[in-house]
């Protein structure tokens, strides 16, 4: 991997974890008059408004650095973006977070905040998976697989209340773990643009945020009533979506930054402190209890995420002796 670096890649991971894990406290806080679609729709355009200056600035600096020196990774990002394979992207990309805020902040409303973190978590599965299939990163060995069962399980335990609930599985769960498979799956193929130096965070930032939010805004002005839009103008309630989208927007910089630097599967497994951060300040912002089946299950899925790391680094380690 050309552009390694483990300790870049653990600082802007450990920054990622926490921004996430005020994302469905955010989402929660809101009022109710301010509905999901239109709650997705604000957040996706103040990202892109938010990037855009940072996406300008960029590429002058790329600009700047080819005429003072022929630099072969600043002139690749600068045009890398228009290979066909990169606009392919870029338009699945866009397409696909359209719809994934949606579904998130749906979930989010159904799960609460401290399930809805939790049940992100099985991010890590799907990023060992994808990131095997599709990167060629370490096959997955016996000791990996037993620890993907073992923090699936964790998953269960804090979800159901020690599977109290088991027959009555909330649904929000059920949405935000579909929509953790779409996007591992887009984030593993905008990983291998990052590995061949062909595009930037900044840029996939922008142009995802564009596309997305031009398509819900759209969607919005054809098909839905103007009276929330407007609604949601009010300065009182605009605060909602700017905030969730100033989080999410650097939650997503830090998270293609740690992808820059470390392998798909590793940077997924940083992540799992948000359930321990979420639920302390949902506590305090939103009144969730932090139970008993919650402490067991986040307690399973760290120790399970620490071993599934602690097998990568002892097999590279035994490999290089």
């Amino acid at each position: 991997m050309e552009n390694y670096n483990l300790r870049k890649g653990l600082l802007y991971g450990i920054i990622c974890a926490f921004l996430i894990s005020f994302q469905p406290i955010i989402s929660n806080l809101r009022p109710d008059i301010i509905d999901a679609y239109s709650f997705s729709t604000f957040t996706a355009v103040f990202i892109a408004l938010f990037f855009f200056p940072l996406f300008i600035i960029e590429r002058y600096k790329l600009k700047s650095l080819m005429k003072k020196e022929v630099s072969n990774r600043a002139i690749s990002i600068m045009n890398g973006w228009k290979k066909k394979r990169n606009v392919k992207l870029f338009f699945l990309i866009g397409i696909t977070f359209s719809i994934v805020p949606l579904l998130l902040i749906i979930g989010f409303d159904l799960a609460g905040a401290v399930n809805s973190s939790i049940a992100l978590k099985a991010e890590v599965i799907f990023a060992l998976l994808f990131g095997y299939i599709f990167l060629k990163e370490k096959r997955i060995s016996k000791i990996q697989f037993l620890f993907c069962i073992a923090l699936f399980l964790g998953l269960l335990i804090a979800i159901t209340r020690g599977f109290a609930d088991l027959p009555e599985f909330n649904i929000g769960v059920f949405i935000i773990l579909f929509t953790v498979v779409i996007f591992t799956l887009v984030h593993t193929f905008t990983k291998s643009g990052f590995d061949r130096n062909e595009i930037t965070p900044i840029q996939v930032i922008f142009i995802r945020n564009l596309l997305s939010g031009g398509i819900l805004l759209s969607i919005y002005l054809i098909f839905l009533p103007l009276e929330a839009l407007i609604t949601l103008l009010n300065p009182e309630y605009l605060i909602y979506p700017l905030a969730l989208g100033i989080d999410w927007g650097l939650s997503l910089f830090f998270w293609y930054k740690t992808l820059l630097y470390i392998e798909i599967g590793k940077a997924g497994v940083i992540n799992s402190i948000t359930p321990i951060i979420t639920a302390f300040f949902s506590f305090i912002f939103l009144g969730e209890i932090f139970t008993i089946a919650h402490l067991v299950g986040v307690v399973i899925v760290i120790i399970s995420i620490y071993m599934i790391v602690r097998e990568k680094k002892d097999k590279k380690e035994f490999m290089s002796e």
